[in-house]
């Protein structure tokens, strides 16, 4: 039995990494939760899986549960309760499920423990991947990535070699408005962007989707995770997301992984890799598959990945101000103070002014997301 930490249990991925620990419960025990203010969810969680401990980062929701959890269930609240729950003794695997910049201190927690980390925060890794490589090295941690893509490319590499690789080629969806033109993105409104023609996501997860800025990140996700410069990723648009990345090697031999859209896979694979193990999650009838398309990305209306490019290629606190003037802007786009279309420009106009300098502390990180928020809010509010 493998005891698995869950961090941001009543997201969409926490709460499918329970799904998928419900359905293989021979193989899985969840040790340890933790959540951020949902108190009933995380009442039930805690209820159906008994871990030994229980995190809530919102002190009041903890208080409304306290009375009502198990009795063997121990109890922490704070800020910190991602971190606690992910230097948990009693944890092999971490399932950082944790959204956005806030999964960042949980993941080096969690690494400088030594756990395995099954890792769902592209942010982290893009905002302090230097600062992720000396907690690897300190604590003997590993990382196994959960996104579809970054899982699908991991898939990949075991076909051949580093020095074989030609390139890295990570697929995208292109969202609900992949064939919008710049004025029908003009009018685009946060209600249809929570919409996503193929995966189920959280909120912000899906707008950055639509806007391709999920896919900037993973573009410096896959550079750092796999120690790819630039020129060997690029990014295909694939409206059916039923092959989730490729790696095409030297010989001009491209491996693919496919399955159906459920990330229920990926987390799967994570939690039992180096073996698999069997599940119907992902599962595909080829014969009903029909035709597989592939495109290139409209970098002149969705500029999140030129954008991307130009702060993997910066370096620095480059990516770390891409992440946080997107979060900014996404959160401005929510509540209507910028339109859709403007989530780029405000990124853009955060990085072309933001400090230069190097990430070397979790300060920095800090300082720099505090800055390109700030610029981002000057930006959207002007």
């Amino acid at each position: 039995m493998k005891k698995i930490a869950v961090l941001g249990s009543t997201g969409s991925i926490g709460t499918q990494t329970l799904d998928v620990v419900r359905s293989h419960k021979d193989e899985f025990e969840v040790c340890a939760i933790c959540a951020g203010k949902n108190a009933l969810l995380a009442l039930e969680q805690a209820k159906e899986f008994t871990p030994d401990l229980m995190c809530m980062e919102d002190e009041a929701a903890a208080l409304s549960i306290k009375g009502l959890l198990p009795r063997d269930v121990e109890l922490y609240a704070g800020k910190d309760a991602a971190a606690v729950a992910a230097r948990y003794a009693a944890a092999d695997t971490v399932v950082n499920a944790v959204s956005g910049f806030a999964g960042t201190l949980p993941l080096i927690a969690a690494l400088e423990a030594g756990k395995r980390v099954a890792l769902a925060n592209k942010e982290s890794i893009v905002c302090a991947h230097e600062l992720v490589e000396q907690a690897k090295r300190k604590g003997g941690g590993e990382i196994i990535p959960v996104d579809s893509e970054q899982s699908a490319i991991f898939q990949c590499l075991c076909a051949g070699e580093k020095r074989e690789v030609r390139r890295l080629i990570l697929t995208a969806s292109g969202g609900p408005f992949r064939q919008f033109t710049k004025e029908q993105l003009d009018k685009v409104t946060p209600q249809m962007a929570y919409h996503h023609p193929t995966w189920s996501m959280g909120r912000k997860i899906t707008i950055d989707s639509a806007s391709l800025f999920n896919k900037g990140l993973e573009i410096m996700e896959a550079a750092y995770l796999f120690g790819m410069d630039a020129e060997k990723i690029s990014v295909l648009v694939h409206p059916q997301s039923v092959v989730h990345s490729m790696v095409e090697y030297c010989d001009s031999a491209v491996i693919a992984q496919l399955s159906a859209p459920d990330m229920r896979l990926a987390i799967h694979y994570a939690l039992t890799y180096p073996k698999r193990h069997e599940s119907s999650f992902g599962a595909l009838d080829l014969t009903k598959l029909g035709m597989l398309t592939f495109e290139e990305p409209d970098t002149e209306r969705f500029r999140a990945i030129p954008l991307a490019y130009r702060a993997l290629e910066a370096g620095g606190i480059m990516p770390a101000v891409y992440n946080g003037a997107n979060e900014a802007a996404v959160d401005m786009f929510i509540r209507g103070k910028i339109r859709f279309d403007e989530i780029a420009d405000v990124v853009g106009y955060a990085m072309s002014r933001a400090d230069r300098g190097n990430i070397l502390s979790l300060e920095d990180i800090i300082k720099t997301d505090r800055q390109a928020r700030k610029l981002a809010f000057e930006k959207g509010n002007a």
